[in-house]
């Protein structure tokens, strides 16, 4: 789980995934990796989710990708065999935590309470999901959770942009972001692969800007 941590760290940056169809899972992978962010979080909001993540991991063996947005135990066997390599929730489900603990599967639950941050470090976890992020206080409710759970930090996501990305990566509580505008939907629809792989490379520069 460490190892994964760090590596979701690298980035700083997670592009957050909504693909409707699955045919659109390969040039957007061409677009992300284009862009120098060879990584992404394919939630499971569309029907959609499972074969756009085996399609990446399929055509980028290297790419880290994970499924958002999981809501049950079903939908983790459906990501992790299609290739997934780490869950995140929404939430704090103790069900799907306790499941993917126990068959050592990488898990970010959401967590946006004291109660559920210590249901996380009850179970030995360091870094958790904060979402939704501005809606419930951003980098000062981060900051306020952190101190008594000094052993735990962050990846805020929910509103998270290129206006406010400085904010969050200053604070040494988050580990990364998971951010997408710069794989919005309307960019996919639309098939303009290119201006995603622009905004990618851009998100790429601005972190490395932000963490010199």
């Amino acid at each position: 789980m460490n190892t994964m941590n760090e590596r979701i760290a690298a980035f700083g940056v997670v592009p957050v995934v909504v693909l409707e169809d699955a045919k659109d899972a390969k040039p957007l992978a061409d677009a992300l990796v284009k862009g120098g962010l060879s990584c992404a979080e394919v939630t499971f909001r569309t029907d959609a989710a499972e074969e756009s993540i085996r399609i990446m991991k399929q055509e980028y063996p290297d790419m880290l990708v994970g499924a958002g947005t999981v809501l049950t135990i079903e939908q983790v066997d459906k990501a992790v065999n299609a290739g997934a390599e780490f869950i995140v929730s929404p939430g704090f489900d103790e069900e799907i935590v306790d499941y993917c603990m126990k068959k050592e599967i990488p898990i970010l639950p959401g967590c946006i309470t004291p109660s559920e941050v210590a249901q996380a470090v009850k179970r030995g976890m360091n870094v958790v999901k904060f979402f939704p992020s501005e809606q419930f206080g951003g980098v000062e409710t981060i900051k306020a959770l952190a101190a008594p759970y000094t052993t735990v930090k962050f990846m805020p996501t929910g509103g998270v942009n290129t206006k406010n990305l400085k904010d969050y990566l200053s604070c040494d509580k988050i580990v990364c972001c998971g951010g997408s505008w710069m794989v919005k939907g309307d960019l996919v629809k639309a098939g303009d692969f290119e201006k995603i792989s622009e905004l990618t490379a851009e998100a790429v520069e601005l972190v490395k800007s932000i963490r010199m």
